[in-house]
């Protein structure tokens, strides 16, 4: 069953036909993730670095990088592995944030409050990953992208209204007690490093499996794809669930990391822009470009913050970040990541053709 998938998956990849703007760029990803011990030694880098230089500052710093990673990751597997766009991402990222932030203040900082509210969370993703793959996902995927950037646009003005202040607390935000389970900074910056871990695995296994050929089929050529026998739709939705419980749990994370949220974890601009481009920066479909991407622009973001104070025209970074965007994309459309990694595969391509060639 499982080799029947992948070669049916291979002859879809393999067979010409016309394929929309999306599929024809990610048929030049790279598959690759880089060398797993690159991967250890920056694992257990990050988990040493608090116990060494001790919690505050650049643990605050790291720990946005991990839930921004684990969210461009399942973005990642959207755009890069399935040839999705969406413009609505925050929406899952909101709701998991204000999902934790209401279950633990209905349920005063305890426990059970957080379970509650993940499990809320959670559900509600899956329902408005049903919901939104339901009305758009069979039609053209400029639909579904404006489609999703209307749901979380509605989600965001529901979280800010008066008439949910109750609950919400509307534009003023909720203050976020974090249980005892949970209390400590060294405490939140390793589930936030979990998260991230678990997510890295979660989807390698994902990617690297006869599923993954089968969407890397769809995202090439997904009529093609059809033909051959494959759910397309069924495929698609069950991608968008799983992206979508992601980074449920990605804004769950960062709700308790930060202690507080408002309407700006649904906020376009700040979230699902800034993980779209932390994505096509790092490298879509590598899985860890999206995780480089959120580094760079996280890092590049507080260090402009940082010094905006003596150089008032630094206020304007925004503007750094789209002319990297252009150049990426013009000189880099891989990624960097991408970049690296198909510069490594064609090397090893030209050395093991010069020992065919040599052995002649």
């Amino acid at each position: 069953m499982r080799r029947g998938m992948r070669q049916l998956a291979r002859m879809a990849q393999r067979s010409p036909g016309r394929a929309g703007p999306l599929a024809r760029v990610a048929d030049r990803m790279p598959s690759g993730q880089g060398p797993r011990w690159l991967r250890a030694v920056l694992f257990i880098a990050a988990v040493m670095y608090p116990l060494v230089f001790g919690t505050g500052g650049i643990t605050q710093l790291l720990e946005q990088i991990f839930t921004f990673g684990a969210l461009a990751m399942s973005y990642d597997l959207l755009l890069g592995y399935t040839g999705i766009l969406s413009f609505g991402h925050a929406m899952f990222f909101g709701t998991g944030a204000y999902a934790v932030a209401i279950g633990l203040n209905q349920g005063d900082g305890r426990l059970e409050g957080l379970l509650v509210g993940l499990a809320a969370g959670i559900a509600g993703s899956l329902v408005l990953s049903g919901i939104v793959a339901f009305l758009s996902l069979r039609v053209r995927e400029a639909y579904f992208a404006m489609i999703t950037l209307a749901v979380g646009q509605v989600l965001g003005v529901l979280a800010g209204s008066q008439a949910l202040r109750a609950v919400t607390n509307a534009g003023d935000g909720l203050t976020v007690p974090v249980p005892d389970l949970l209390s400590g900074n060294l405490t939140l910056y390793d589930m936030c490093l979990a998260l991230l871990a678990l997510t890295a695995w979660a989807l390698g296994r994902l990617v690297h499996s006869p599923v993954g050929d089968v969407l890397a089929a769809i995202r090439e050529n997904a009529a093609r794809a059809k033909s051959l026998g494959h759910p397309v739709v069924r495929f698609q939705t069950f991608v968008f669930a799983v992206s979508g419980v992601i980074a449920t749990l990605a804004g769950a994370a960062f709700a308790l990391a930060q202690s507080f949220v408002n309407t700006t974890v649904y906020d376009v601009a700040g979230v699902s822009l800034n993980v779209l481009l932390m994505v096509v920066i790092g490298g879509a479909g590598t899985l860890y470009g999206g995780l480089l991407g959120a580094a760079l622009l996280l890092t590049a973001q507080t260090w402009f913050a940082s010094v905006a104070g003596g150089a008032p025209w630094l206020r304007e970074y925004m503007l750094a970040f789209g002319i990297l965007y252009i150049v990426v994309v013009r000189f880099m459309p891989k990624g960097i990541l991408g970049a690296f990694l198909h510069r490594r595969g064609h090397g090893r391509w030209r050395k093991s053709s010069d020992c065919k060639t040599s052995q002649i």
